[in-house]
């Protein structure tokens, strides 16, 4: 796509060597400074740089076997922890923000923009004022004493009367568990709702014992049916309204979804990972709404959390996914996770079903919805930028890559914790570490949001890096042509105006971290917007055999978003 103008392509002396590119494998770790992060740590460079030479030799940075003392603030707080658990549709997310919603002063933090976008809306109907703080985005409402963060961004310094973690099972999660561990044990706040899966319980209790901390578990059931149909599908033929179709690859979704609209009887919505937060809630209003013609799903995993979703049936196409290593089965959790959407308490189907397509997975799917998920033994942890920045004044000929790659190696633990995956982190270090900007510098462009898996996002990045280190400032037009984006006719097309999306996201992250040097922050988030609407015009074509009314995008074109006139004939 021309709009998108990646003009210095070449970035082998740059980019990540063969080597990573065939010893790393893909992983995703998405991570947030919270504001004035970056203060801090230029205050801490100078504090540790004066006590360094006494200190060196008396503390030990590899040793991360008591994390709980990391977070004094919290520690200086009896807590009182509410373990809210059970399965999906159970009611348990509901009662923690009802506290949530009656205390003084409170923070949501959830592992999906959608998930705080959701609660900063509900608090905000209710009077009362919350503000919305996830990478990309900053909403602040006057007199507002509540926010709804992404986990990521919980402020581990300030106290609450209440806080709410929700899908607290994640902090097994090989990529982002360490988000949720610190969310456990740094947040401070008289009361800490945690909301997930039972099998996380033990593991809680036990990381929880040292900080004092008095533990209270409340169990929850379903509240509306879950039942596993003793048939398979079949055929697309038997797809009815209310229907949701689960499968774990992009180019299944499309191909799926053209199946059952070339049946000429329904018309699917779709949801999968990288789709835009915006464009995923925007196609699942439209499958809710009773009076569209989108009255089918075809969703990935990505429906297991973050949306409401009025679900009659789930549909498991198969029950293998990708998991970046190899072909394997849905665990159990998956499972549960998954087939729980159907039914959803109050909506239109007040009994879920769930079934496959085909007969021969049935038995794995009904030995999973009857097996209690596998209890977590180990919490994600990952060192703070102090550790890392001291274990560096070790080394100081080192790069950044060496730093962590020697840290994470030889670190110290308790059993009760492993160390979160970070290859994709080390895949940034290498491209930054060749560029002369200072440490925190470089371990800002390693935890921002960026998919090293797409060419584009990974370019993007290189040149944002470029750019800041040889100038100091970055100008998205130096990498971007706005005004020419258009609306895909391909699904390849469509995949790389996706990526587009990613480097305009990952450009809004930076300048909230770095706003003198990346200025042009409303410029991308109004690209953004564009990206959004016209992936949304290529789904609502994609397929059809009957035509509703065309969409047209008359705030964006009209108030001059940079469309130019050729895009404007496209968007019609």
């Amino acid at each position: 796509m021309a709009a998108f103008l990646l003009r210095h392509r070449k970035v082998s002396t740059l980019g990540v060597s063969g080597f990573l590119k065939d010893k790393l494998e893909p992983c995703r770790l998405h991570v947030a400074l919270r504001l004035g992060a970056l203060a801090g740590a230029c205050n801490l460079s100078r504090e540790y740089s004066t006590i360094y030479d006494n200190r060196a030799n008396k503390f030990d940075f590899l040793d991360l076997t008591c994390p709980h003392a990391w977070y004094p603030v919290a520690r200086r707080k009896n807590r009182k922890i509410f373990l809210h658990v059970g399965p999906t549709n159970s009611g348990k997310t509901y009662q923690a923000l009802k506290q949530l919603e009656s205390s003084p002063s409170g923070v949501y933090c959830g592992p999906l923009r959608l998930l705080a976008w959701e609660v900063a809306k509900r608090l905000n109907k209710a009077k009362v004022p919350c503000d919305l703080i996830t990478g990309q985005e900053r909403e602040e409402v006057d007199g507002a004493k509540h926010k709804a963060v992404t986990v990521e961004m919980a402020d581990v310094t300030s106290s609450y009367s209440c806080a709410v973690v929700d899908e607290i099972q994640m902090l097994g999660c090989t990529t982002r568990g360490f988000s949720f561990t610190r969310a456990l044990l740094g947040i401070s706040a008289d009361e800490l709702h945690l909301c997930g899966d039972p099998a996380a319980v033990p593991l809680i209790q036990e990381i929880l014992k040292p900080t004092g901390d008095d533990v209270h578990v409340q169990y929850y059931e379903r509240l509306s049916p879950l039942v596993p149909s003793q048939k398979s599908l079949g055929s697309f033929k038997n797809i009815q309204t209310g229907d949701c179709v689960v499968t774990f690859s992009r180019r299944e979704i499309y191909k799926l979804k053209g199946q059952i609209e070339r049946g000429g009887k329904h018309l699917c919505s779709v949801v999968y990972g990288s789709l835009p937060p915006e464009t995923r809630t925007r196609q699942a209003t439209m499958f809710n709404d009773a009076s569209s013609e989108f009255d089918v799903l075809v969703a990935s995993d990505a429906i297991g959390m973050g949306l409401n979703l009025n679900i009659s049936r789930i549909i498991f196409s198969t029950m293998k996914k990708f998991d970046g290593v190899e072909m394997r089965d849905l665990t159990i959790s998956e499972v549960k996770q998954i087939a729980g959407r159907a039914g959803r308490y109050g909506s239109d189907f007040p009994v879920g079903e769930v079934t496959c397509l085909h007969a021969d997975d049935l038995p794995l799917l009904h030995s999973s919805l009857t097996s209690p998920s596998p209890i977590l033994e180990c919490a994600g942890l990952f060192p703070t930028f102090d550790l890392i920045f001291m274990y560096s004044r070790l080394h100081p000929k080192k790069g950044l890559y060496w730093i962590m790659e020697h840290f994470l190696e030889n670190a110290k633990l308790s059993e009760n914790y492993f160390i979160a995956d970070c290859e994709e982190m080390l895949k940034v270090a290498a491209v930054v570490d060749v560029l002369p900007i200072s440490l925190h510098d470089k371990y800002l462009f390693i935890i921002s949001p960026v998919d090293m898996r797409d060419e584009i996002s990974s370019q993007g990045l290189t040149q944002f890096a470029q750019n800041y280190a040889q100038k100091g400032i970055v100008r998205l037009k130096e990498i971007f042509t706005p005004g020419t984006l258009q609306v895909p006719k391909t699904e390849s097309a469509l995949k790389e105006l996706e990526s587009i999306h990613k480097v305009l996201d990952l450009y809004v992250w930076l300048s909230f971290r770095l706003e003198d040097s990346f200025p042009d922050r409303e410029l991308a988030a109004s690209q953004k917007a564009i990206c959004g609407l016209l992936i949304e015009e290529f789904l609502e074509r994609f397929g059809w055999q009957k035509q509703p009314k065309r969409r047209k995008l008359p705030s964006l074109v009209n108030s001059g978003f940079l469309l130019s006139k050729e895009t404007r004939l496209c968007v019609k």
